[in-house]
């Protein structure tokens, strides 16, 4: 949501080839998020190619089925301003 409103804000697109989930706290930072597996399966169902994660989701895709982590290349972040360096257009 908060990439949203940047977008919006700065009048910036997002990048229309990534996919993103994780929470953000008031402090910019991002926080990991359950159910990594469904929502990687979701995204590579959906095309995409690149999936933005909470660093905290690191231990969960390790364990995850090889032919899940090599159809989608995994960026992980600590806080939102890697989040907007990575999702918006410049």
């Amino acid at each position: 949501m908060v990439t949203g409103i940047v977008s919006a804000l700065r009048n910036l697109p997002i990048r229309h080839e990534i996919a993103m989930t994780g929470k953000s706290t008031l402090m910019n930072k991002v926080l990991g998020v359950q159910g990594i597996q469904a929502k990687l399966l979701a995204a590579i169902e959906a095309g995409v190619k690149t999936v933005i994660l909470p660093a905290e989701n690191k231990q969960d895709v390790r364990y995850l089925p090889d032919y899940i982590r090599d159809r989608v290349a995994i960026l992980y972040v600590r806080d939102i301003q890697e989040v907007l360096e990575l999702a918006l257009v410049t």
